[in-house]
């Protein structure tokens, strides 16, 4: 037996509202904002939300002195039309990509992210 039914991932950044919008706009998913607190919702009920931290201090990825302790791997079709679109909502390439496969961003926040071929 289950003790819940999904977990829900939570990002630290300075603003709750542009994250959700950025990943709204990217996966789709309802966008419910609030001043310190916002979320984007799928119709299947999988969500991630986003917390205001004043003093927030994004990742830098590849190195640890600020470690990223966690990332999203977004599933795509198609890398470049992917890329293309991410860009568009606000995402920054990095400059380090060690693979082929899959492409690494920064959100709007500065936490990594990559476009993963299906």
């Amino acid at each position: 037996m289950a003790i819940a039914r999904f977990p829900v991932v939570v990002l630290d950044c300075p603003d709750p509202k542009t994250l959700a919008e950025f990943y709204g706009t990217l996966l789709d998913w309802k966008i419910e904002l609030d001043d310190d607190w916002c979320s984007v919702r799928a119709e299947h009920g999988d969500s991630l939300s986003f917390q205001k931290v004043e003093s927030y201090t994004p990742p830098q990825w590849p190195g640890q002195d600020v470690p990223q302790q966690m990332h999203l791997d977004v599933v795509v079709d198609d890398l470049d039309a992917a890329e293309a679109a991410v860009l568009e909502l606000g995402a920054t390439k990095h400059e380090h990509q060690p693979g082929t496969s899959f492409r690494v961003f920064l959100d709007p926040a500065g936490h990594p992210f990559c476009l993963c071929l299906d």
